[in-house]
């Protein structure tokens, strides 16, 4: 009963979080795009400077996580996104945009903490169920984000800003208050001297076949679904001609069927489906999906095409969380989350810096089709290479 406390908990405080995240979401390229007047490619690196932040810091918050404990460090994470999004409030130059994701990049880079919180309460067995709930939340965090963005930029971009730091405060007074600690048996070994980014225990980590492959994939699968990040509600602008109320709309959709999929869908399909081809069967929606975005031609066309989008990312992304937390030691949780997430955010950085570029001097298909075509290399080595390093039931 305590540990199903404990995820609901862990659940709630995600969610509420990404509330906040997903407020933004939609409206920041429109915002920098509108308000500041920067093209593209600044917009890229807007977003992908972000997630160069949690490139840094994810590691070392996971590490942090094994020896102090999970929820010091998710509690101090959620205070340093809301002091981002009241900077965003307040934002109005490009620089104070750029500082506005740096100090939330910061408070951002504890996914890898919650996951290996999920990790310590979680059997092996419902480990993929329990991941999933993170990508619930985030599911639901981009359902219900986008539609208060994009209703609340009707009133000013201000009020945006607020309501996202409201969010991330609201989360942080949960935690504070209620969320218990996971990680109770902290007797690890841990390097003396502090770094930034651990390489020593990075280059320990991949240096595991069967975790190196793992960390590839959702490598890959991230660089290939963050080219989308910021060109995604661009296309709905400039090509679509949708509104930043209509783009919340879509958002919602991609978020309501990920949330599904993540929070009860993925348990029924692990029964009946070996974790080989659902994640054969997940990278060719993906890159299906992402090679006919730019041709969905009207609201309706892409949001199906948005909705099989997400099975494939829902279904992936939890999967691949789940495996590499099975090969990994109890001890090694949170540091070996981190790791992942961090070079999952190094792909957050590629994909909008490629992404803006490729959407401003190559075309609009560009960033879609760029995404579909690493999303290939995925089915290509979930087919001939990955079940010779990992047994997959």
């Amino acid at each position: 009963m305590k540990k199903k406390s404990a995820l609901s908990l862990i659940f709630l405080t995600v969610f509420i979080d990404l509330l906040g995240f997903g407020i933004l979401i939609p409206i920041l390229p429109s915002f920098a795009k509108k308000e500041l007047g920067v093209d593209e490619a600044a917009i890229g690196i807007a977003i992908a400077i972000y997630s160069f932040v949690q490139f840094l810091f994810n590691p070392f918050f996971g590490k942090l996580s094994d020896k102090h404990g999970r929820k010091p460090v998710i509690v101090i994470s959620l205070f340093l996104n809301a002091i981002g999004y009241i900077i965003f409030a307040y934002t109005h130059s490009y620089i104070m945009l750029l500082i506005s994701r740096i100090i939330a990049g910061i408070g951002g880079s504890s996914i890898g903490v919650a996951q290996a919180y999920i990790a310590d309460v979680t059997t092996k067995e419902n480990r993929s169920k329990g991941m999933g709930l993170i990508g619930a939340a985030f599911g639901l965090g981009f359902v219900f984000g986008p539609l208060i963005g994009g209703f609340l930029a009707e009133y000013g971009y201000m009020i945006t800003g607020f309501a996202a730091a409201g969010f991330s405060l609201l989360a942080f007074l949960l935690t504070l208050i209620y969320l218990p600690e996971s990680n109770l048996n902290r007797e690890v070994s841990v390097q003396k001297k502090r770094t930034l980014f651990d390489i020593q225990g990075t280059r320990k980590i991949l240096s595991r076949p069967e975790l190196f492959i793992l960390v590839l994939l959702f490598f890959i699968l991230t660089f290939s679904f963050a080219n989308i990040y910021g060109t995604f509600a661009l296309l709905g602008i400039q090509v679509y001609g949708f509104t930043d109320l209509q783009n919340g709309y879509m958002f919602g959709i991609v978020g309501l069927t990920s949330a599904i999929v993540q929070g009860g869908l993925i348990g029924y399909v692990n029964k009946i489906m070996s974790k080989k081809y659902i994640i054969i069967i997940g990278a060719f929606l993906i890159m299906i999906t992402l090679a006919l975005i730019p041709y969905g031609q009207t609201f309706l066309g892409l949001a199906i095409i948005s909705v099989v989008l997400s099975y494939g990312t829902g279904t992936l992304q939890p999967t691949i969380l789940s495996l590499i937390s099975e090969v990994t030691s109890d001890a090694e949780q949170g540091i070996t989350l981190g790791i992942n997430q961090s070079f999952s955010a190094f792909a957050r950085v590629l994909g909008p810096l490629w992404g803006g570029f490729a959407f401003e001097f190559l075309g609009y298909p560009f960033p879609f089709l760029t995404g579909a075509v690493f999303t290939f290399l995925i089915f290509l080595l979930s087919v001939f290479y990955l079940p010779k390093k990992i047994k997959l039931d």
